[in-house]
């Protein structure tokens, strides 16, 4: 986030706001996994999980960062149309930096099955069924055209669990409001080294590797 610093000039009598007072944060870093590669396999092999992380995260991180700097020379300039034209990279990079730092979370060597606890009853008190659900995110995955992400989110306004489908790289949060809790990314990098353009095999195998610990903590979190 970037703070802009104002001093009052009482002699002029106006707001002058200095460049060098543009206070700058640390620049987003790959966060690293809490397994290996391979040890999602055979659902998800190593190949892609190494591409997918190490090269397609890390180029969101990086382009974000250089994407922010950017940002902070236009607002330093009071160039709004620099800016406005920013935005669309901030967005993608950002996304793809927040999408896939959940993303990882969200799968798990140990995972599969199906959850407990306050999310299984909310699960099924939204969708009728564990199963149900399991469908409807599927069946929504699926229908995503071209790239992007199926999720599992938290609407905290109406108190309950919502599916929905983003397009590209956008952030769930940031542009439907639900505060997301499983995402899966149904990019093509995601799942083709693997299983081709067959999208729904990569689906059917995905749910062996959901750490619903992971998104029941989350969903413990959001509801606070």
């Amino acid at each position: 986030r970037l703070l802009s610093v104002f001093f009052f000039s009482r002699s002029s009598a106006k707001l002058i706001a200095p460049l060098g007072c543009l206070v700058s944060r640390q620049k987003h870093t790959l966060p690293d996994l809490s397994y290996d590669y391979g040890a999602l396999e055979p659902h998800i092999n190593a190949e892609i999980m190494q591409l997918h992380h190490s090269k397609h995260h890390a180029t969101y991180v990086n382009n974000l960062n250089v994407t922010e700097e950017k940002y902070k020379e236009a607002l330093a300039k009071g160039d709004v149309t620099a800016q406005v034209s920013l935005q669309p990279a901030l967005k993608f990079n950002g996304g793809g930096h927040i999408n896939h730092t959940i993303f990882w979370t969200n799968l798990s060597p140990n995972g599969g099955g199906e959850p407990k606890g306050e999310l299984m009853e909310a699960i099924k008190r939204d969708f009728g069924s564990f199963a149900n659900f399991k469908e409807k995110l599927t069946a929504v995955s699926v229908g995503v055209q071209g790239s992007g992400w199926g999720w599992l989110g938290y609407n905290k306004e109406q108190g309950r669990l919502q599916i929905a489908a983003c397009a590209n790289q956008d952030p769930l949060q940031g542009t439907t409001g639900l505060i997301p809790l499983l995402g899966i990314d149904v990019w093509e990098h995601a799942y083709y080294l693997q299983y081709k353009n067959v999208r729904p095999d990569y689906l059917k195998a995905i749910w062996n590797v959901i750490n619903w610990e992971n998104v029941s903590s989350r969903y413990a979190a959001c509801k606070k």
